[in-house]
């Protein structure tokens, strides 16, 4: 039909004249709205009326009204204009992502397993975007965003302390489990699944600090009738996956932790009891999402929605 010389195609300008008009129902009126004069609006319009074959406003002395054709086409240019609109506003998204920069808070276990494969595919996809990552703790996470240092933010939670912030919307990325690391010589190092209840004896490695994994082993053991030993705290999960290795004692870890396992650890199932740890992806209740903030969550869910099986 494009290619066809006895069609043509009417001016987008002259439709989005013709809707302001209809529902102003009065020239001047929308001459001052588009910033025109009404002359150019009358004229603007008896060139329409030329292209249609037909009149499309009846003219009154209060007034505009329109013909049965007007109202037809003004019908159709409202759909047309607000597409219009629409493809502006895309193709403007799509300008913002070949410039500016993105900021995005983290945590450790996320930012030694996951996230890398998330901002390798965004960097290929994106690479004019600037990105930079802060890997911190909770409160600093929550405290960057909330104050605009970081876009948006990775987060995670228990079921016994879900995180909620009016100011803040979550999503949640994909759920992991909590699992179990023992020394390849230890004697439950050739079972797939231990139960909690055969671990009352052992000796714990857990982090130091009163990190939030303490919390957890002490919920798991007093649910299975037991008051951890705490053997050694590590400064981080490679140091506690080392201590482990040479038969320190035993860790719970959440599944993340072990992206990079150490090749002298076993690492066991805890079963359907074990503690799911949420990751989330947070981002500020009351700002305007930047086209490269809707980028990477885009390419994050798609990541997550590929991988969240194997944290599980």
């Amino acid at each position: 039909m494009l290619n066809d010389d006895s069609q043509s195609l009417f001016d987008i300008r002259r439709l989005a004249l013709l809707v302001e008009v209809v529902e102003q129902g009065s020239i001047t009126s929308a001459a001052e709205l588009m910033m025109y004069t009404p002359s150019a609006v009358s004229q603007q319009l008896r060139k329409l009326e030329q292209e249609v074959g037909q009149p499309l406003l009846n003219r009154r002395s209060r007034g505009v009204v329109p013909t049965e054709a007007g109202q037809v086409l003004a019908g159709h240019a409202r759909k047309i204009v607000e597409q219009m609109l629409a493809a502006q506003a895309d193709l403007a998204q799509i300008a913002g992502l070949k410039r500016g920069s993105l900021a995005v808070g983290t945590f450790p276990t996320l930012a030694g397993s996951f996230l890398p494969l998330v901002i390798r595919v965004f960097k290929k996809r994106y690479p004019a975007i600037g990105l930079s990552v802060r890997s911190a703790r909770f409160d600093e996470l929550v405290s960057d965003l909330q104050s605009g240092v970081t876009g948006l933010c990775l987060l995670w939670d228990y079921p016994w302390n879900r995180f909620h912030d009016d100011a803040i919307r979550v999503a949640e990325v994909f759920q992991e489990s909590t699992v179990l690391l023992v020394s390849r010589s230890h004697p439950l190092a050739d079972r797939d699944e231990v139960r909690m209840e055969e671990l009352s004896k052992e000796s714990w490695i857990v982090r130091a600090e009163a990190h939030p994994v303490v919390e957890v082993l002490k919920r798991s053991a007093h649910d299975a009738g037991f008051e951890p030993s705490i053997g050694f705290l590590a400064n981080d999960y490679q140091e506690a996956q080392a201590m482990v290795s040479v038969g320190m004692g035993v860790a719970m870890v959440p599944r993340t932790a072990v992206a990079l396992q150490h090749p002298d650890v076993k690492v066991i199932s805890l079963g359907d009891d074990a503690p799911l740890r949420r990751v989330l992806l947070a981002q500020r209740q009351d700002k305007v999402y930047a086209p490269a903030e809707v980028a990477f969550q885009s390419t994050l869910m798609e990541l997550a929605n590929k991988h969240a099986g194997d944290y599980l």
